[in-house]
């Protein structure tokens, strides 16, 4: 009898660690939910335990292993456990005139310290030289640095169009100091220096970060005797590998929101629609396109730091299930407190003395709870109770109205183990869908990930030759997806992106194409 094969998707969030075992039909055969542990481990470990046992299934069936994780975003925003951290700017000398880290607070920079530098280089628009790479510069640099650095970020004018003085001063510095992370900026972010710039300075400083929750996942693979090869679920809702994880843990930011939309659209059969992940704390309304999230057009500020680099268009609202309802006489205040995971002890429906949007939605009787006889009545009138809730939802019709593209009514899909607290109608939306496993959304989401590869560059099209530069791009997309783990047959351009440059010389086009394809 031939035996079953498992996918294994594992999303940890900043309140609990989900996780799903999934058949070779992507059926849903096992699932569990436990609150994040500090060390990360325990919480994985604990989750596997369960899908093992649910599903009767051993470690040697697991034939696929995926992460999501939000163990980056919470480092940049609690500025907690980065390394100490490095930069080197191509850009002189026409670039001096604004320093390293312009633009972060005082905090931050006593944080990442004083290795911050700039050193001949970069490059025009069109990938000629603005100035050579100096080897004695750079090397003096290094020295500067040794000893005082974990990371360095590798920075140069215009290095998406040509990366060659990064990789030139890359192999320096390795050289110099081959204990050393290095981040180079053209494989993190795009067109914009100082902002690319911000993004791989914050690379950099996740290097640590990337190393525990890496090798946790692995290790608890290892402990229950999964041999799969893990891989570790990326911020556009595609895979990485674990070389890839290590080498730009950046790009897993805001990965939760993203794996909670792809799960939505497998668990509904949408390509396209709304879609909200609703949680203890907040709620994320994202847009589905084409099976996957929109990706976000504008700069990104992640702690306060403005940045470039890829991310997912993403609406967070302080509406969740542990949300804090403060009650005056002018009307309510929702949020942004939340009791999060402290929700069964504190809040009024479970004899706390915390009033939360969860004590409301029980009170309304729009949410059912599974044992009613542990409920503690509240005391609210209905008519207030009933205008707070009417609050909440009016706060998540504007969210869901922001994220549209245009006036027609599209269907929204509920996520998260929060979105019990919403009601079956939307003003603007043509039909709610709530669909089974919807409060591990992001565990499915994570698991069904296939491999990416992005081109984002500067080239020039003339109109007689644009349909073979173009083929030649789009290859070009599928062989970094191919090279990054996809399997070849399955690889396939699934967004594209031009934008002329009407203010270069030439027929400049600004080109993104993404192609993704299954696990090879």
């Amino acid at each position: 009898m031939e035996q079953a094969i498992y996918r294994l998707g594992i999303d940890v969030g900043g309140t609990n660690t989900d996780g799903v075992l999934l058949d070779q039909s992507l059926e849903v055969v096992a699932k569990a939910k436990v609150p994040t542990s500090e060390d990360i481990v325990s919480g994985i470990d604990r989750v596997i335990e369960a899908l093992l046992l649910q599903s009767d299934a051993k470690g040697e069936q697991i034939q696929y292993a995926m992460l999501g994780t939000t163990q980056c975003t919470n480092a940049i925003v609690e500025r907690r456990g980065l390394d100490r951290c490095g930069m080197i700017r191509l850009a002189l000398p026409s670039g001096s005139a604004v320093p390293p880290l312009c633009g972060w607070d005082k905090e931050w920079q006593q944080q990442l310290g004083e290795h911050f530098y700039q050193a001949h280089g970069g490059y025009e628009y069109n990938g000629q030289p603005i100035a050579e790479v100096k080897e004695e510069e750079i090397r003096q640099l290094c020295r500067s640095m040794a000893g005082h650095v974990d990371s360095i970020a590798i920075c140069g004018v215009f290095s998406p169009v040509n990366p060659d003085q990064e990789l030139q001063v890359a192999d320096w510095v390795q050289q110099e100091l081959p204990d050393v992370h290095l981040s180079l900026s053209h494989k993190v972010g795009s067109l914009g220096v100082l902002e690319r710039e911000n993004a791989t300075i914050l690379n950099a400083a996740l290097q640590g970060t990337a190393r525990r929750f890496v090798q946790g996942f692995v290790h608890a693979l290892e402990k229950h005797r999964i041999q799969a090869t893990p891989y570790f679920g990326q911020n556009d809702g595609t895979l990485m590998s674990q070389q890839h994880a290590l080498k730009y843990p950046i790009l897993t930011v805001a990965c939760g929101p993203t794996n909670s939309i792809r799960g939505a659209s497998h668990l509904t059969q949408l390509k396209d629609a709304i879609v909200v992940d609703v949680g203890g704390t907040t709620s994320d309304i994202g847009a589905l396109v084409h099976g996957y999230p929109r990706e976000s057009s504008v700069a990104v500020e992640l702690g306060q730091v403005r940045t470039n680099f890829r991310m997912p268009d993403i609406l967070a609202l302080a509406i969740g299930g542990g949300t804090i309802v403060k009650l005056s006489e002018t009307g309510a205040v929702l949020g942004p407190e939340s009791l999060g995971h402290r929700l069964l002890e504190h809040s009024q429906s479970f004899a706390g003395d915390t009033l939360t949007l969860t004590d409301i939605a029980l009170s309304t009787g729009m949410m059912q709870w599974g044992d009613e006889h542990l409920l503690t009545p509240i005391e609210i009138a209905p008519e207030t109770a009933a205008m707070v809730y009417q609050q909440m939802v009016s706060v998540v019709e504007e969210g869901i109205d922001k994220m549209k593209t245009s006036a027609n009514k599209v269907p929204l899909i509920l996520v998260g183990g929060g979105s019990a607290l919403m009601p079956e109608l939307f003003e603007g939306v043509s039909e709610v869908i709530r669909p089974g496993h919807f409060e591990v959304a992001n565990a499915i989401g994570v698991a069904l990930g296939e491999i990416s590869g992005q081109l984002d560059k500067i080239v020039e099209i003339p109109a007689s030759q644009r349909v073979a530069i173009m083929c030649e791009l789009q290859q070009e997309a599928i062989d970094l997806a191919i090279e990054a783990g996809a399997c070849p047959n399955t690889v396939s351009v699934i967004e594209r992106t031009e934008i002329p440059l009407s203010y270069l010389q030439g027929n400049q086009v600004h080109i993104k194409i993404k192609a993704a394809g299954r696990i090879a």
